[in-house]
């Protein structure tokens, strides 16, 4: 029999590099004798339906080619369903592809992985039907989110930036709530990240240390430390040396409950949910081709 994958792909990510990126897989893909349904929604939630309707028909694998959002959507689509899913990364962050050791310039190297065929099994992090593969981030690094994405202006990483400082003007730390396994825990924090794995924004690595296939969530506190401070604390999110730092707390859960006024979380890069939110680690939820 034939072997038939979906390939999801959003055009625009990375620039364009998404339509680039689809054209190459895609010859190769099928060169490597797969059927290939190419599937391209004009919205998040169509492109969600025509994903799911695959999963529902019994294809293969669901390919999305794409950054971490899309990542983000077809892991709603296959979890815990047993379809696998392959990646094409073509985002501007992908640490889901650095998750899995994935070639980030390469998309017909990429569709090499999914032709091979060889699954690896992770966990998931769930909150109530939705799912993230990466991070779950809130407090400073949320609200900068918040208000880039209600900025029309400028575009790309400077809006980020703008976004940053502005917050940094007005930002306090924030009284968090969380039950850690049943332990109850108050304290005023900078930020609370709930990692299923170790990397969110690009390479920062905000839970160092997560495993993907360990049963647990990794939950990292950063408590109230001064602005300048936060300023320098900062780029050691991209080498882990932040766990160095007195302020930083590190908690291995199977179940967390986050509370905070008036705070959005982001997970896996996307607007996910208004805290309070209850995270649960779903062992062996996923398979992706690696």
């Amino acid at each position: 029999m034939s072997r038939e994958i979906a390939f999801l792909t959003n055009p625009t990510a990375g620039n364009g590099k998404g339509r680039r990126y689809r054209d190459a897989a895609l010859t190769r893909l099928r060169e490597g004798g797969l059927v290939v349904r190419n599937l391209e929604g004009r919205d998040a939630d169509e492109a969600l339906d025509l994903a799911r309707a695959c999963v529902a028909d019994g294809v293969e694998a669901l390919v999305v080619c794409g950054g971490d959002g899309l990542i983000h959507l077809g892991v709603q689509a296959v979890s815990t369903t047993g379809i696998a899913l392959g990646v094409i990364p073509a985002g501007s962050g992908n640490d889901a592809a650095r998750y899995f050791d994935l070639p980030r310039k390469d998309p017909v190297a990429a569709a090499d992985r999914i032709i091979g065929s060889r699954i690896r099994t992770v966990d998931l992090a769930r909150c109530g039907s939705r799912y993230f593969l990466t991070v779950l981030a809130a407090g400073f690094d949320a609200l900068v989110n918040e208000r880039a994405n209600a900025m029309r202006w400028p575009h790309g990483q400077m809006r980020y930036n703008i976004a940053t400082l502005a917050e940094l003007r007005t930002f306090r730390a924030l009284p968090f709530t969380l039950d850690l396994d049943g332990t109850p825990l108050r304290l005023d924090a900078m930020l609370v990240a709930v990692g299923n794995g170790p990397s969110y924004g690009g390479g920062l690595r905000i839970t160092d240390g997560a495993l993907l296939d360990d049963g647990l969530l990794d939950v990292v506190i950063i408590k109230e430390m001064t602005k300048p401070k936060l300023i320098r604390t900062f780029p050691k999110l991209f080498s882990g040396a932040h766990v160095h730092e007195p302020e930083y707390l590190h908690h291995r859960v199977r179940s967390v409950t986050l509370a905070a006024p008036d705070v959005v979380a982001y997970a896996d890069g996307e607007r996910f949910a208004k805290l309070p939110v209850t995270i649960t680690c779903e062992p062996g939820a996923l398979a992706v081709y690696a």
